[in-house]
């Protein structure tokens, strides 16, 4: 149903802004979990290894500057916020400051294209609690709903795996591997989503949009491709999605691969998973087995994808909205159901992700 808005709301993960921000960071991911204080110093040398910052906040300014833009060009004129689940700016500060500026109703853009716990339900999850905290005049919020098969998402990273393509000799090209690569979750979790679903869905749809057509899992025709994970966190005893993207590259290099492009389609900027596990772990394997591995960039702030979320808000205000979406399985749901995404995460020692 068509809604008004006095605001759009940006919400995302967080990221240390310097190296005495890197354990405080820390500790909000883990929020009382008993992970060993050497788990977290393993992960902390991910960030000190970029001067202590995450280069998530900056990113997502520089969207929110984009975003300020494109509507100040193309309407609607609403003013954007930013709020982050793990660090400032936190979520209840900036719904606070939202109802200070009058804002009594917002819809809001979760940094995430795929439905899950952890990219969907949590972030409702973290906006109620600090609504919660704001108090009974806090501002409704809203959420746009996921764009994994929107073609302001898949037409841009369909362009950018196109390029490429183009850079591998046009003589071993079609021996190429493309690994779509993702943020593995707890099976338990997958189990109560349409996370690996949608992923493979949009996957498909950028393969195909970059002249990869027919490709797929099993490598009929065109490039072939494969769905991979990264960024495990969790125990060993504990099953997540695989495989992993390292294991993926050593498979594809015992099969006679010499060139493998690997897509970070899970996430919509180059932060900290996409630089340490990808430019540097992956890229490690990848040189020490002498493959030739080209990394795809993210969306970022493409001038499509930008415009996309505009028309996720429009969508959203009118009374006869245009759901743009590609693919068999249509555009996903503006509400979420009542148990939606639902998980109840187990709490061993657990390795925290880097953003």
């Amino acid at each position: 149903m068509a809604a008004t808005y006095d605001a759009v709301l940006v919400v995302s993960f967080g990221g240390p802004e310097g190296p005495d921000d890197v354990m405080p960071f820390l500790e909000n991911v883990l929020r009382g979990r008993p992970v060993p204080r050497e788990r977290m110093l393993e992960v902390a040398e991910h960030y000190h290894h970029f001067g202590g910052v995450s280069p998530i906040n900056a990113q997502n300014r520089a969207l929110i500057a984009a975003l300020e833009a494109e509507l100040a060009t193309h309407g609607p004129r609403l003013p954007i916020y930013f709020g982050n689940r793990n660090w400032h700016p936190m979520i209840p500060d900036t719904l606070r400051k939202m109802r200070a500026d009058g804002v009594r109703r917002a819809i809001a853009f979760f940094t995430s294209a795929f439905s899950s716990y952890s990219g969907c339900r949590q972030y409702r999850e973290n906006i109620a609690a600090a609504r919660e905290i704001v108090g009974p005049d806090a501002p409704e919020v809203d959420k746009l709903r996921v764009f994994y098969n929107h073609p302001g998402y898949v037409e841009p990273m369909a362009g950018l795996l196109r390029e490429c393509l183009e850079r591998i000799p046009a003589e071993r090209r079609a021996a190429a591997e493309v690994l779509f690569t993702a943020h593995s979750i707890p099976m338990a979790m997958a189990a109560n989503c349409r996370y690996e679903l949608q992923l493979r869905e949009s996957c498909r749809l950028v393969a195909a949009g970059a002249g990869a057509a027919g490709a797929s899992d099993a490598g009929a025709g065109g490039v072939n491709w494969k769905l991979v994970f990264q960024s495990r966190s969790g125990p060993p005893q504990q099953p997540w999605l695989e495989p992993d993207v390292g294991e993926a590259i050593r498979e594809a290099q015992a099969r006679g691969v010499t060139d493998v492009v690997v897509v970070p389609i899970g996430f919509i900027s180059d932060h900290m998973e996409v630089m340490f596990d990808l430019d540097i772990e992956a890229l490690d394997i990848s040189h020490g087995l002498g493959l030739n591995m080209i990394r795809c960039p993210t969306v970022g702030t493409h001038p499509r994808f930008i415009q996309m979320i505009r028309e996720l808000i429009v969508e959203r205000m009118s009374d006869e909205p245009v759901r743009l979406c590609l693919g068999e399985l249509g555009p996903s749901h503006d509400v979420c159901p009542i148990d939606c995404c639902k998980y109840e995460p187990q709490r061993p020692p657990m390795r925290p992700a880097a953003t």
